[in-house]
Order: C-alpha cells, then sequence, then structure tokens
C-alpha cells in the first residue's frame, strides 16, 4: 500500500495499492524532486474513466513498470475532480503538443513543475500508432538524463505558449479575480478554433465545449454578433442530432470519439448534462421567434429528455 492510502479521493484510494511510489499534488513531492533532480510524472483522472482503469490494470499494476517509474521518476496523482486547477494546466500543455487531450492525463514535467511532454493513454506494447507506456517511459528519462536541456527549454517553450493563450482569456486582478481582457480577442479565439462543418470545437475527441457555447451566446446577446449565435446554436443542434447523445435514453455522453459527434464516449457524467441542459434552455430562449418550429423543438425535446435522464437514472433516493 502506498502514500496515496492517506487520501479522500475515490480516484486516489483506487491507486492505493499499486506498487507505483505515488504522491499526492502535495508540495513533499516536488521538494523529492528538486533534492533528487527527477523528472515528475503527474497522471490525472477520475474514479470512472474507463480508460484510467485500463492503464491502472495493463502498467501501474506491473511490478517491472513500477520499479522503472519508481527509479526514474517522482510519480504523482491527481484526482481532476478534486484538482480542476491543476488538470485544466496540464490538459492545455496537451493539446498544444498533441491537438487533442483526454484522460488519463499523463505529463512530464520538470522538478519545477513545467511540463515538457504530456499524452493520455498509453498502451503496454505499441499499438495504435502510439509506444508503449514502458517505452515513453526509457525514452523520457533517456532525454532528461543525457539531454536535459532540451528537455528544459522544451519546458520554457511549453509554458511560453500556454501563458501566451490565458492572456486572450483573463488577466488577474491583485485579489485574484478572473476577468475578460478583451471579448473581442476572446471571441476570435473561440471562432478561430470553430469547427465549421460539424460543430464545436478541434478534432477527435470532442468534447461539449459547453462553457465556450454558453459564451458564444452570451456574446451575441451583449454584441448582437450574427456568427457568435450561429457558432454557438450549430454546435448543439450537431450534438442533439448525433450519437453523444443518447436518442433513446436521453441525456449526452461526456464526449464523441470522432470528430463528426457519431460515436460516444459510453459514459454520462451529472456535471456534462447539467450544464447542457443549461445552455440548451439558452438556445430555446435566443431562438423563439428567430427560428423554423422544428428547430425549436428540437431544443425542448433534447431538454425534456435529458432531464427525465437525470431524474431517472442520476437521482439517488435521498434527493
Amino acid at each position: 500500500m502506498n502514500r496515496l492510502a492517506q487520501e479522500t479521493s475515490p480516484y486516489l484510494l483506487q491507486h492505493a495499492h499499486n506498487p507505483v511510489d505515488w504522491y499526492a499534488w502535495k508540495p513533499e513531492a516536488f521538494e523529492k524532486a528538486r533534492a533528487e533532480q527527477k523528472p515528475i510524472l503527474v497522471s490525472i483522472g477520475y474514479s470512472t474513466c474507463h480508460w484510467c482503469h485500463v492503464m491502472e490494470r495493463e502498467s501501474f499494476e506491473s511490478p517491472d513498470v513500477a520499479a522503472y517509474m519508481n527509479e526514474h521518476y517522482i510519480n504523482i496523482k491527481v484526482d481532476r475532480e478534486e484538482r480542476p486547477d491543476v488538470d485544466a494546466v496540464y490538459m492545455e500543455a496537451c493539446q498544444l503538443l498533441t491537438g487533442s487531450g483526454g484522460w488519463p492525463l499523463n505529463c512530464f514535467l520538470t522538478p519545477e513543475g513545467k511540463p515538457f511532454y504530456a499524452g493520455t493513454y498509453y498502451p503496454p506494447r505499441p499499438a495504435f500508432n502510439r509506444p508503449s507506456w514502458m517505452q515513453l517511459l526509457e525514452h523520457l528519462a533517456n532525454i532528461w538524463d543525457n539531454q536535459r536541456e532540451t528537455a528544459l527549454n522544451q519546458a520554457e517553450r511549453l509554458l511560453g505558449n500556454i501563458q501566451r493563450n490565458d492572456g486572450v482569456f483573463i488577466q488577474l486582478k491583485g485579489n485574484g479575480e478572473e476577468v475578460f481582457a478583451d471579448p473581442k480577442l476572446l471571441y476570435q479565439r473561440i471562432s478561430d478554433q470553430f469547427d465549421r462543418a460539424e460543430g464545436g470545437f478541434g478534432g477527435a475527441p470532442k468534447f461539449p465545449s459547453t462553457m465556450a457555447i454558453q459564451w458564444l451566446l452570451n456574446w451575441h446577446y451583449y454584441s448582437g454578433n450574427p456568427e457568435a449565435l450561429e457558432h454557438g446554436l450549430y454546435s448543439l443542434e450537431k450534438m442533439a442530432r448525433g450519437g453523444i447523445y443518447d436518442q433513446i435514453g436521453g441525456g449526452f455522453a461526456r464526449y464523441a470519439t470522432d470528430r463528426e459527434w457519431l460515436i460516444p464516449h459510453f459514459e454520462k457524467m451529472l456535471y456534462d448534462n447539467a450544464l447542457l441542459v443549461s445552455v440548451l434552455c439558452e438556445a430555446h430562449k435566443y431562438t423563439v421567434g428567430h427560428l423554423a418550429e422544428g428547430a425549436q423543438s428540437l431544443w425542448s425535446e433534447t431538454i425534456e429528455q435529458t432531464l427525465a435522464y437525470i431524474e431517472r437514472e442520476m437521482t439517488s433516493p435521498e434527493g
């Protein structure tokens, strides 16, 4: 049993019996990394994540893999539902490096916490055009031991890109309050990422990006920008008519595995469905009297079916 046995997160407790010498996201892990000048592996997931369980079974429960990880890395496990702030930073690093993201999210950091490489699931043997997890561990350990300057330079470039991207979105006041620095710049960034063919943002896997859609609808309300409304409504329509939405039982899956929203990742989360119901209500409000009756009924039917799914499948007897 490792030190995760002292944690309260269900996800971290699931890994308490791994032979990997896991740390939680705490100062002691970074202090040890700095003292030993080892790179840090941060592995991020959540308790109901299918591929997190697969990677645990295939790699993190292997004594040989764990021995290599323990010798060459300081290993940290993070529950994204407990630390969404940590997840957000390293997910952005992964997306900048690979063009996609997902969980488990595995990031390799300098002892100061700066990412120099990131990816998601890695198989125990080379497959899916990916190296095995062990091959990746050995490759990055070799770079750290023999080409450390390369890793450090990569970390600085990546961190700079993250900071530039965040600068478009927010500025921090002295009291830590986050405010939009320039809504026009924010709209331009969101618009640049919009998938004009299939709706949503980016490629596969494709997540609902509910907050971005909500912002587009709000921006249309305040600015009158018709394209912002079109982008938001088109994204919602493609999801509501696609496979990410359960056309029989109602409710939305966490994400689609393809760009076209056809193939769902078969997992539904309460927070996703709650957010999507909220933004669908906004869509219905914006389109009453402006779109054909069929479009309005799509929103109302999807809202009703999703709420029925939440009440039927996600509500406990205790409330």
